[in-house]
């Protein structure tokens, strides 16, 4: 472990940057678009826009890094968010946000495959899960730090939107100085979508569901939190407290999916992820349930999409498991787009509250399915190894995360052949 923090050092103060600029950016627009008098829907869509271009970035990445190769490309796009962040207070028009927000969820997507290339090839076999572990814990800090830096500066001027176009510019000084070599980059053929969701269908509509949540919740937060009168300190506490509430719960979630049926699991955290939900529509003005509230959603649904993923390769065979990664991200992402437009429609319909009903619906519904689907369905003799994955990574640390899977179960294989 010490070798590869030696090799990766770089990458991971550089990746904990960008998270800082990536968290703070979507946040401060959130109350920006508050002061300047943008209606609900209209936020909304600025803030699914980020989630369209993320999703259109891992598709197109692989295919820029294998023509002109890892720094040339993360450069450039670095270059691009650190541009559009200063754009932004500049044209202060929801047609100029939302093309802004393409661009950006374009650029951090490309951005993160390259990063998190590189971290992987920094890892070996034997520290590939501890690296995903401490890619996680990065890239947490780097989320709840960017929160902290709201309370620094007048959402209405210039500062905060500077900070995020520093930072995402001094991100990638330490990856590019970095001795750590280039990798090769060869994605994975996904499998079918149709082949994923007959393999687990509680893998591909938990996915599908938790994009819509993981959407909402990362986008529209601080939209809700403006919406309600909360102070700028009390958004970035607000939203912080989703991402404190994962980082507590992931680890102690995946040492129980490796001792249990994971689909009961699954409907526990949706369930309490729902009801937390319910908490937040019922806090009225209690600013402490409020964060109750936060960090039951956060806490639960954040490792949902780590334990969806083990789930889903608990029923594949080893070989299939690389081209599911693909698959999942791809549902995951067609899901985030959505959840952002329907939060701001339910909201704009009922209330700022529609933000918490649209979240609990939607994991309700979930633990709901897991329900049902343990009754059509024995569970797995043997679970897979589990990797603590955030959906705010690109495609490549999913793939990662599949190759720890599958190399713990060659491993488990080779030992039960040896006894």
């Amino acid at each position: 472990m010490f070798m590869f923090l030696s090799n990766a050092w770089a990458l991971l103060l550089g990746m904990m940057l960008l998270m800082v600029g990536n968290g703070l950016q979507s946040t401060l627009l959130g109350i920006r678009g508050e002061i300047e008098g943008f209606s609900t829907l209209e936020m909304s869509i600025v803030m699914s826009a980020y989630f369209l271009g993320f999703l259109g970035g891992s598709r197109m990445a692989p295919e820029m890094i294998r023509r002109v190769g890892h720094v040339r490309v993360f450069a450039a796009l670095a270059s691009f968010i650190s541009a559009v962040l200063i754009l932004f207070p500049t044209f202060a028009h929801p047609w100029v946000w939302i093309v802004g927000r393409v661009i950006i969820g374009f650029c951090f997507s490309g951005v993160y495959v390259t990063a998190e290339s590189w971290l992987n090839n920094a890892a070996t076999n034997e520290t590939r899960g501890k690296a995903l572990s401490l890619y996680l814990i990065v890239q947490m800090i780097g989320i709840v730090a960017a929160q902290a830096l709201l309370v620094t500066a007048d959402p209405s001027g210039y500062v905060l939107f500077i900070i995020p176009s520093v930072l995402v510019s001094i991100s990638f000084a330490p990856i590019l100085l970095s001795i750590s070599p280039t990798p090769a980059f060869d994605a994975t053929k996904p499998m079918s979508l149709r082949e994923l969701a007959k393999n687990s269908p509680l893998g591909a509509v938990g996915m599908f569901l938790l994009g819509g949540v993981f959407s909402a919740q990362f986008g529209m937060s601080a939209v809700y939190g403006a919406s309600i009168g909360l102070s700028v300190g009390e958004i970035s506490i607000f939203v912080g407290a989703f991402y404190v509430g994962a980082t507590i719960v992931q680890y102690p979630l995946g040492w129980m999916s490796d001792r249990m049926d994971r689909r009961v699991l699954i409907m526990v955290a949706a369930l309490v992820g729902g009801v937390g939900a319910l908490i937040g529509m019922a806090s009225g003005s209690s600013f402490w349930m409020l964060l109750v509230a936060a960090t039951l959603v956060g806490g639960m649904s954040n490792p949902l999409y780590s334990l969806l993923i083990a789930h889903t390769n608990d029923f594949l065979d080893v070989e299939d498991m690389a081209a599911a990664s693909g698959g999942m991200v791809f549902i995951n992402g067609v899901g985030a787009i959505a959840g952002p437009v329907l939060t701001g429609w339910i909201m704009g319909a009922i209330g700022a509250q529609g933000f918490f009903l649209f979240i609990a619906a939607l994991l309700l519904v979930m633990g709901g399915y897991a329900a049902y689907r343990m009754t059509r369905r024995a569970t797995v003799a043997e679970t897979g190894a589990y990797a603590p994955v955030l959906p705010t990574s690109s495609p490549v640390a999913v793939e990662v995360a599949q190759e720890f899977a599958i190399e713990t179960a060659q491993e488990e294989e080779e030992s039960a052949t040896a006894t």
